[in-house]
């Protein structure tokens, strides 16, 4: 599989390429530059099938001009420890729970794929590299534990003062581990102010082979394609009908993901997810993608420290116009709805359900139209619902108990390095500086 630039079709690199070199010099984002059918391993794996041994077979489909089977097969498999779980609610519904992973969120896996890939493709060219990425939250204990063990590979994080979770002392660079933890003493806006300025400068991103670990890098977001392989490995035997993915939009990364599922021949009927300022109803209920209507020449470059996917979502819907409208179905979710769809799905199938995992089912209520009487709907679920307590606490006046894993994603973490201010480039520089001369990697 090769990849090319929403920005420019004559951009097109390899996976190597894409996932080292992620922020491309036109601002747009890496998409995959053709479809390749993969029906034969989709059709292949079963409910025996764990998630790793289908990421790493799809990993070889995808990449073997590149690299060898036996290493696409060692991406997949140092990746991923834990599967996530579908479970059946009644004839025509299911949850589909991505938060079994080490912190409880849906980005243990993208993260763990992504720097297992790139631990392996440094490894096997001599190189080095640097993620620079910001985070307020679950990003930094996914890190850390998907750092674990790499040799070639660092992170710098940046987070305002007091925001860092789920890190402990053995993580910081300076004790050995992988992360150097950049506070600023500011807002999350002045952080990605500081990354934009670093990610600007092409000669920057050149001297430290930097690189990102959120959905701007194809690398993390093209596993989670993986997630509706593995959840249709599952439901193949179980279900006789259409079937239909309700989730959350999000940064639009598991929308796009799914859709590139399907552009690699899932057997997949459509998606439902609720009305946004980028996605929204036309007056007959159509998808309409309001940032379509601005030619890309003249928008802004991509952001690298803090990316929407509604640009890979337009180019799936260019080379294949009639989809927008046959597979993409919004709904418009108040916050009633929301409420009242997490006191449903607990009073009938006690599931503790987050505000994104209600608005998903919510949304998916509104379209039942779509769905036939043998069809199905799975109910994506990110996170684990602890994470969102106080929506629980005001829906159905009790939370789950929080897991031990997620527990410890959350816990603050002290960062003994002086906190610099906003706007202070220099400062950051001289951190991804001072991995090459402490020569901690």
């Amino acid at each position: 599989m090769r990849f090319v630039s929403t920005r420019n079709a004559d951009n097109i690199v390899g996976f190597k390429e894409a996932v080292t070199k992620p922020v491309t010099a036109d601002g747009g984002l890496y998409v995959p530059y053709a479809a390749d059918d993969l029906r034969r391993w989709i059709l292949y794996a079963d409910e025996n099938t764990s998630f790793s041994s289908l990421a790493g077979a799809l990993t070889s489909a995808l990449i073997n001009e590149e690299f060898s089977p036996i290493i696409c097969e060692t991406i997949a498999t140092r990746a991923f420890r834990t599967d996530p779980v579908l479970r059946k609610l009644d004839d025509n519904l299911f949850i589909f729970e991505l938060y079994h992973g080490d912190t409880g969120t849906f980005k243990d896996y993208g993260v763990a794929y992504l720097t297992s890939a790139l631990e392996t493709i440094l490894q096997l060219h001599g190189e080095k590299s640097i993620l620079l990425d910001v985070t307020t939250g679950e990003l930094g204990a996914c890190m850390s534990k998907a750092l674990k063990d790499k040799k070639l590979l660092k992170s710098v994080l940046v987070a305002p003062k007091g925001k860092f979770r789920g890190l402990s002392e053995e993580d910081f660079a300076w004790n050995g581990g992988n992360i150097f933890p950049v506070e600023v003493d500011g807002t999350e806006e002045d952080c990605h102010d500081l990354v934009r300025s670093i990610f600007s400068d092409r000669e920057l991103i050149e001297k430290y082979n930097l690189t990102v670990a959120n959905t701007a890098n194809i690398g993390r977001l093209l596993p989670q394609a993986f997630f509706y392989t593995y959840a249709f490995s599952r439901l193949k035997k179980q279900v006789s009908g259409d079937i239909y993915y309700a989730l959350s939009a999000g940064n639009y990364g598991n929308l796009v993901s799914g859709l590139y599922g399907w552009q690699l021949s899932l057997p997949v009927n459509g998606f439902i997810v609720p009305a946004s300022k980028e996605i929204q109803c036309d007056p007959v209920g159509r998808c309409v993608v309001m940032d379509g209507m601005i030619p890309v020449e003249q928008r802004k470059p991509i952001d690298p420290s803090d990316p929407s996917n509604v640009e890979r979502l337009e180019n799936v819907f260019k080379a294949n116009s009639l989809m927008l409208h046959s597979f993409v179905f919004p709904a418009e979710v108040s916050q009633e709805d929301k409420n009242s769809a997490c006191r449903e799905l607990f009073k009938k199938y006690h599931v503790y359900a987050d505000s994104d995992t209600s608005a998903a089912y919510a949304a998916a209520l509104k379209r039942s139209e779509i769905c036939e009487d043998d069809g199905c709907v799975v109910i994506v679920a990110r996170d684990d619902p602890f994470m969102d307590k106080d929506f629980l606490k005001h829906n159905l006046g009790e939370i789950p108990e929080a897991p031990a894993n997620v527990k410890a994603a959350f816990s603050p973490a002290d960062c003994p390095r002086p906190a610099i201010k906003p706007g202070d480039r220099e400062a950051l520089i001289s951190v991804l500086n001072s991995l090459n001369l402490l020569r901690i990697f």
